[in-house]
Parts: C-alpha cells; sequence; structure tokens
C-alpha cells in the first residue's frame, strides 16, 4: 500500500535474517503505509526486539532544523499524536524505560501506570504488567515521585562516588544499580540490568545519556521521529556532550509516515555490513 503523497519502505528482520553479537544483519522490505493505516499488533512486529538479546533502543523527536525540545524545554511539546500513539507502543514492547535524571525531572516523568501500555501486548509477550523506570543520576537527585510509588519500584542506576547517605538508603531498598566508580559506567550498568532480567531496554534520553550510550558502544538501536517544525533559538540536539569519534554508522530499518511526521528506525550496522 502506497500513500498518496509519499513512498514509505518500511523494513523488517526476515524469519532468516542471521544475528551476530545480538545484532540484526538481514532484513526484507515488507510494505509500504501510513502509521495510522497499522494496527498496533503490526507496529509490534515492526518494532519488536531481537529475542534473548540485550538490546539497547533510544527514542527521540526532534524538529526538522534539530531541535529535541520546543521553547518550553519539553520534547511533549513538538510531539504530535501519532508520535504519542508511537510512544507508548515503545513502553509496551520494553523491561525496562532507561532515562537521565535531568529528563526525568524535566518531562515530570512519573512510573507507568498500567492503562498506558497495551496489557494484552504485554501478556503475550511475557512481560510485567508495566515497565521498569530506571533513572541515571550520579547526584542521586531523582523526582520524589518516581521513587515514592510502590506499584512500580523506580531503579536508581549510580556510581560508588555518588553521596553516601542517600545511597544507603537506596541499597537498602534494593532500588539501586552500582556501576562505575566516580562516574555511571554505562556498558556496566546495562549488563547489570541485563542480569537482572531488564534485556528490552528502551532509553528515552536525555541527549547526554543518549552520547554516552553511543561512546560506551551500547547503542543498538535509534527511534527518531522527525516532526514538521521549524524552531531556531538554541535548542539542543539529540546528542550532546563531547565529540563522538568512534565511527558507528547506522542502516536505515524502516520509514513510516503519519501526516507530515515521519518515522525513521536506525539499527547500528554489523561489522559485516559496515
Amino acid at each position: 500500500m502506497v500513500t498518496d503523497a509519499l513512498v514509505i519502505a518500511a523494513v523488517w528482520p526476515s524469519r532468516n535474517a542471521t544475528r551476530a553479537g545480538g545484532r540484526i544483519s538481514g532484513v526484507q522490505i515488507e510494505y509500504a503505509q501510513d502509521l495510522d493505516e497499522l494496527t498496533d499488533e503490526h507496529l509490534a512486529q515492526l518494532y519488536a526486539y531481537p529475542p534473548e538479546a540485550t538490546w539497547v533502543r533510544v527514542n527521540f523527536v526532534s524538529t526538522v532544523d534539530g531541535a529535541a525540545h520546543g521553547a518550553d524545554s519539553r520534547a511533549a511539546s513538538i510531539s504530535s499524536r501519532a508520535d504519542q500513539r508511537l510512544f507508548a507502543l515503545l513502553r509496551g514492547l520494553c523491561d525496562l524505560v532507561l532515562v537521565g535524571a535531568g529528563t526525568a525531572r524535566a518531562e515530570k516523568y512519573r512510573p507507568v501506570e498500567p492503562d498506558e501500555v497495551s496489557s494484552v501486548l504485554r501478556e503475550r509477550l511475557g512481560l510485567a504488567p508495566t515497565p521498569t523506570i530506571a533513572v541515571v543520576s550520579r547526584s542521586l537527585d531523582v523526582p520524589v515521585e518516581l521513587l515514592g510509588d510502590d506499584r512500580a519500584p523506580t531503579l536508581v542506576v549510580t556510581c560508588n562516588g555518588a553521596p553516601s547517605s542517600r545511597l544507603a538508603q537506596l541499597i537498602e531498598d534494593d532500588r539501586v544499580v552500582i556501576a562505575g566508580d566516580n562516574n555511571v559506567d554505562l556498558a556496566a550498568a546495562i549488563r547489570a540490568l541485563s542480569r537482572r532480567g531488564f534485556r528490552r531496554v528502551l532509553c528515552e534520553g536525555g541527549p547526554t545519556l543518549f552520547a554516552d550510550l553511543v561512546r560506551t558502544d551500547r547503542l543498538d538501536e535509534l527511534c527518531l521521529t522527525l516532526c514538521p517544525m521549524l524552531v531556531a533559538g538554541d535548542a539542543g540536539r539529540i546528542t550532546r556532550g563531547p565529540l563522538i569519534t568512534s565511527d558507528l554508522r547506522l542502516r536505515l530499518a524502516h520509514v513510516i509516515g503519519a501526516g507530515d511526521d515521519l518515522f525513521l528506525r536506525y539499527a547500528r550496522r554489523t561489522t559485516k555490513e559496515s
């Protein structure tokens, strides 16, 4: 099926796809459709996590001129209805939502409620009723709204250099993952989370955390919504921090259109594909 003004190539893993180091290296073109024409089941197939592998997916929205947020410094102000639908779908597929403490504060994060994700989908995939949120913070400045809810306990990913009294309390509550000495070691954190059973990781930012995932070679996939807005100003990009010197190349896995929005899915290339 082809939309009236835009041909969209949707690409997803073939049944015979080979995997190297948990990364998909074989794909086939399936169809061309508008997001509104896809059911949640179709989308769940398109965005399915590889079985058994630990997989880190990053999800961002950006304006056409590269801004990661609107004038209010929140990503929600540049997000459309279709983007919100995909946002919920991606949360519905994951074990764990990984987010930086700054983004959690700016975007007013709360534990994920059961009615925010598809219970049918999560039950079929053998997942918990809601994904766990893990906040990355060296200072342990985590919103109280996230830590105060015992229905869906939030994890805190930090390092040994975190404030000792607060760290001791989190350890006592079994809510902490310690990775690194003076700074958070994200590669070690992902391994520790995987050992706890969190293999389907969805990172929702912010830009510094995203850049750190790339720098520590823990990025497997980027889902990027390109919204048809121009905001100029000094809004940051989806990555922020020191220049990344590693030659990380991405492969376009699929594109879906919804109105004037584009939903881009990139997977990292395998060594064979590079």
